[in-house]
């Protein structure tokens, strides 16, 4: 399985519990950063690369977490630890240029917290993979 999709992951610890970083796509509901691996493009460059064009956020890879067979459409993600560069807001808006351009809006998730209908099925398997590789 060669990983075609790159997911940078940032967490943060607040109250004594870990946050991951998420947003909401105006017109997809809530996801996580995510995106196609260019080719000959390492995974680390590729994670570094879609969370500044996707939040605006820089960091660098702290670690390997490990890849996912989504049984989505070939997708085989690879998720990669980003520690920032720079302590980011409790939420903001991105504009991303992707699919004609759009405002993400970013927000912290409790890690533990259940996830409803605002998330897509792919995007609560990701979530389960990463809270089990954490």
């Amino acid at each position: 399985m060669t990983i075609n999709k790159a997911c940078p992951i940032v967490v943060r610890k607040r109250d004594g519990a870990l946050e991951l970083l998420a947003f909401e796509h105006p017109l997809a509901g809530y996801q996580l950063v995510k995106g196609t691996i260019e080719k000959y493009e390492p995974l680390e460059t590729a994670c570094i690369r879609e969370l500044f064009e996707e939040s605006g956020l820089n960091g660098v890879v702290e670690s390997y977490l490990g890849k996912w067979d989504s049984n989505f459409e070939g997708q085989i993600w690879g998720f990669c630890l980003i520690k920032l560069l720079k302590e980011p807001s409790d939420s903001w808006v991105h504009y991303c240029l992707d699919d004609n351009g759009h405002n993400f809006r970013f927000f912290w998730l409790p890690l533990n917290s259940d996830l409803d209908d605002n998330w897509h099925p792919l995007f609560k398997g990701a979530i389960r993979f990463i809270r089990n590789h954490l």
